[in-house]
């Protein structure tokens, strides 16, 4: 199931992605109020060109995890952590498919990270084991966790570096039902392929992510979890167009502006 959120004429909604038939569009089926739970259908169809996409989940916090593949930790000379690295982003650092990543004035060295992104269900998680902490997840989806290298350099930590606003784009939708542990992790910029990794080389899968991060704070439903970053990661500049693709998600692709 593709679950998407989305602005239509009548304003916001949440909605699942149909497969179009005979050559026809995909559509869009409105449900009412949330997707967690039981989904009440308000038997409004669009047409996917026809709507706006917005990021899938506003969530109230995005949890992320630094140095989980080891070729990234390699390439900025670091070493792999003994227990999942955590870090957070504000919600207002996400966007959704097509909006701009803004590069802020503060800024010389803004770089992409293609991520999985894992979305948390209705039960939330509060100190989940390892095998209870899949049941807490709802689904997954593209992320790119922008950077700023040189602030996260000279701060000492990552809470700028990683907070601009624009700094979290998500989507293009949440697919449910999917095995998370051998997906292709791509990066584009400019049709150029950037980072190209797999799940499998994560060194904290998703269930002991979930679980861990889940005896540290509670997660709500809708929290966002981005699972790290294969390496090559690289600089990009105003003009550029980043993609991330991930097998059995899609591509989530947004331009870059100057902050002005």
């Amino acid at each position: 199931m593709r679950i998407v959120r989305f602005a239509h004429p009548g304003g916001m909604s949440f909605g699942i992605v149909e497969s179009g038939e005979d050559g026809e569009p995909a559509t869009v089926a409105q449900i009412e109020g949330h997707p967690f739970g039981e989904l009440k259908y308000t038997g409004q169809r669009w047409a996917l060109p026809d709507v706006r996409l917005l990021s899938p989940i506003l969530p109230s916090k995005v949890v992320c995890v630094g140095r989980n593949y080891a070729d990234h930790a390699a390439e900025h000379a670091a070493e792999v952590p003994s227990e999942p690295l955590l870090f957070l982003k504000p919600s207002t650092s996400v966007i959704g498919p097509g909006d701009a990543i803004r590069l802020p004035v503060q800024s010389k060295q803004v770089e992409h990270e293609a991520e999985l992104a894992v979305v948390i269900g209705i039960r939330g998680a509060r100190r989940v084991s390892r095998a209870e902490a899949m049941a807490s997840v709802f689904g997954y989806t593209c992320a790119n966790d922008v950077t700023a290298r040189d602030l996260q350099r000279a701060d000492g930590q990552w809470t700028r570096a990683k907070g601009f606003d624009s700094f979290c784009p998500l989507g293009p939708w949440i697919v449910t039902d999917l095995d998370p542990s051998d997906l292709e992790v791509r990066c584009e910029v400019n049709d150029e392929v950037r980072q190209l990794g797999r799940t499998k080389d994560m060194v904290f899968d998703v269930a002991t992510l979930v679980s861990y991060i889940s005896h540290v704070m509670t997660l709500l439903p809708g929290d966002v979890i981005l699972t790290g970053t294969p390496a090559g990661v690289e600089p990009i500049t105003a003009g550029d167009r980043v993609t991330v693709r991930i097998d059995g998600i899609g591509s989530l692709t947004n331009p870059v502006v100057n902050l002005e």
